[in-house]
Parts: structure tokens; sequence; C-alpha cells
């Protein structure tokens, strides 16, 4: 009966050892997959950062990177406790799906905060940014992320072209006469924008709020899932930790 019980725990710890195995391979996966988001929001999108007024949407895409780095290193720690059947490299297996997952949950909040005053935000700073500061002394990465917004979503000025009547810099001197932008224009050439006329510039209904505003609610949304997608694999991977410890400790006593 002894014997019958040793043979029976043996392949319960095996089961248990394959099952969090595979778990671990798509826990690892899922890692890159959050540092990959984190990075592309970073790299390809960080031309619209100093558009917003506060930096919860970089800090939510940095803390997306920590985690996602901190799940691969995890994922190798959890192959190797797995292989060995390391009672205390499965432990801090463990403490450190701990610590992902609350990364992550501080991450979603973040995420989930701004995006609640995501709307204010804007229709308050770009506005502002538009009329005070574009093509100012000092302002020039500003500059550049509204000129990239404007090519990119094929907008012209916060609400309307007509914001850029009381623009700064169309008021001065500098602006050569032009109307807008030439950032606005749909082929851009040297004082395009001194032909606000629509076959020249962009006008889009809403401007470019509500075309950032829906590029960043559907990043913040893709955030969330690759965020949650992963959590819910962290639960998995505790719950199976939990349950190859303690049957390794049974084994062993």
């Amino acid at each position: 009966m002894a014997h019958y019980k040793a043979e029976q725990d043996d392949w319960l710890i095996v089961y248990l050892k394959y099952l969090l195995f595979v778990f671990n391979f798509f826990f690892w996966v899922g890692g890159a997959a959050v540092m990959a988001v984190g990075v592309w929001t970073l790299v390809e999108k960080s031309g619209y950062l100093s558009v917003l007024a506060s930096s919860t949407f970089a800090a939510s895409a940095y803390i997306l990177i920590f985690a996602g780095a901190l799940v691969m290193v995890t994922g190798f720690l959890g192959f190797g406790a797995i292989i060995r059947e390391d009672r205390s490299c499965l432990s801090t297996y463990f403490c450190l799906l701990l610590v992902i997952f609350l990364v992550e949950l501080v991450a979603g909040v973040l995420a989930h905060m701004y995006y609640q005053r995501l709307s204010d935000e804007l229709k308050q700073h770009l506005s502002r940014t538009l009329a005070e500061n574009y093509r100012q002394p000092g302002a020039s990465d500003l500059t550049t992320s509204v000129d990239r917004l404007q090519q990119d979503f094929k907008c012209c000025g916060s609400n309307s072209s007509a914001d850029w009547q009381h623009s700064a810099y169309i008021l001065s001197r500098e602006a050569e006469g032009r109307r807008v932008p030439d950032s606005c224009c749909k082929t851009v050439v040297a004082r395009c924008g001194q032909r606000a006329h629509p076959s020249n510039i962009y006008k889009v209904e809403g401007g470019c709020i509500t075309k950032l505003e829906q590029f960043l609610a559907d990043h913040l949304l893709l955030m969330g899932a690759v965020g949650i997608g992963v959590a819910c694999l962290q639960i998995c991977g505790m719950v199976l930790t939990c349950c190859l410890h303690r049957r390794l400790q049974l084994h062993f006593y």
C-alpha cells in the first residue's frame, strides 16, 4: 500500500512538473509580448508623448517593460526550479510571480485612471499647447510632436484648423503669412500653410483631439488586455507552483 502511494505521488509530481513547464513556456512568451508592447509604445509612439500634460501614459509603458523583463527572467528561473525539483527555487519563483502580479496591477490602475481623464486632459492641454508653445524658443520637441501628430493623423488644429488663428506662431512675423503650419498640408512644401483651403490642408471634424484620444484609448486597451492575459497566467502559475511545492514536501518527508 505504501509502495502504491509512493508511485501515485511520483505520478502526481511528474504530471504537475509537465503542467507547470508548459505554463511557464506560455508565461515566458507572455512576458516577451508585454515587454514588446511597452517598447513599441515608447519607440514608435514617443513622438506624441510631448503633447500630453502628464507622464502617466509613458509611466505605464515603462512599467510594462520592467514587468516583461522580470517575467522573462522569472521564466528562466522557473524552468530551472522545475527541472531540478528545488523547493527553495520554487518558493523564489512563487514570490517573483506575486511581485510581477502586483507591478502589473499598478500599471493597470494607472492606465485606468489615465483613461478616465484622458479626454479632459487633451481638450485643456492640446489647445493651450498649439496657441502658446508651438514654434516657441525651447519647445523644439513639442513642435516636432505636433507636426508629426498632424501628419500621421491627417488633422489640423486641436478641434479644427481655426484653432491656429490664436497661435502665437501664426500671429508672429516668423509665420511669413501662414494661416496654419505647413504640417497641416496634405502635401508638405515650404509655405504651403499660407493657403488654408480644404483642398490644400486637412479639415477633419473634431480635429486632432478626437483622433489622438481614440488612438490613446485603443493603445491603453491593448496594454490592459496584454497585462490581464499575463496576470491570468500568473494566477494559474502560482496555484501550480504551490501544488508542486506541497507534493515535493510530502514526497521527501
